[in-house]
């Protein structure tokens, strides 16, 4: 995240130093952003210099491991897995412990085109839940589905059309009116023959597959309802 933040600050034509390493001090900055663990972020507030307005990165951690510095919170919700990333188009949730430092975080967010969004203290925990669910458990699914397509030939690139579709789909007409298949469509004899296969060829999947079959039912009712 700091390298890819450096880069995409720069570019946008902010003054940036860095991305710095281990027991970095800030001295003779303005901002510091700290892009470093969750756990560690309390150690790296330590050993900034007083002066800065001090900012980091996690989408759930309070601010208050930044004090006494001023602070803010800077989350792009979005996938960053190297330097050259892209944040314009993306919502950024921010936070400040001051108006100053708020608009700081809003700044930085415009800066790299992103959408700055405002989520309460109380609320940042089910934020980043969401954003888990979206991302993470996105693919922790499609993991499952590389795995089964495998076992009858079939590469991860023949199922990236399905789920391109489907994700937009989603993002057009919500989850219920995206909803397809043999569930959706009430047809549990085929849905237990597709347990029945996974059970068989990838047995320590079955829950995960029945966890998400459950879920995809209630879907499914909200729809007809």
């Amino acid at each position: 995240m700091g390298q890819a933040l450096a880069l995409a600050l720069h570019r946008a034509g902010v003054r940036v130093a860095g991305p710095l390493g281990r027991g970095a001090t800030g001295e003779g900055a303005a901002v510091v952003l700290l892009c470093v663990p969750d756990r560690e972020i309390a150690n790296a507030a330590q050993r900034i210099t007083r002066g800065p307005v001090v900012g980091h990165v996690s989408a759930s951690t309070s601010l208050d491991l930044l004090a006494p510095h001023e602070r803010f919170g800077l989350h792009p919700l979005l996938s960053v897995v190297g330097a050259g990333t892209s944040f314009s188009g993306a919502t950024c949730a921010v936070e400040g412990n001051t108006e100053h430092a708020l608009e700081i975080a809003r700044a930085l967010a415009r800066a790299l085109d992103m959408t700055p969004r405002t989520i309460a203290a109380a609320d940042r925990a089910l934020y980043h839940a969401a954003a888990s669910a979206a991302s993470n458990f996105l693919v922790t699914l499609e993991g499952m589905a590389e795995r089964l397509a495998a076992q009858v030939g079939m590469e991860r690139a023949a199922l990236a059309p399905l789920v391109r579709a489907s994700v937009e789909n989603w993002v057009t007409l919500g989850a219920s009116a995206a909803l397809t298949g043999p569930i959706a469509r009430g047809d549990e004899e085929t849905a237990a023959r597709q347990r029945a296969a996974v059970a068989e060829r990838a047995p320590d999947l079955v829950r995960l597959w029945d966890a998400l079959a459950d879920g995809t039912r209630a879907l499914a009712s909200e729809g007809r309802a």
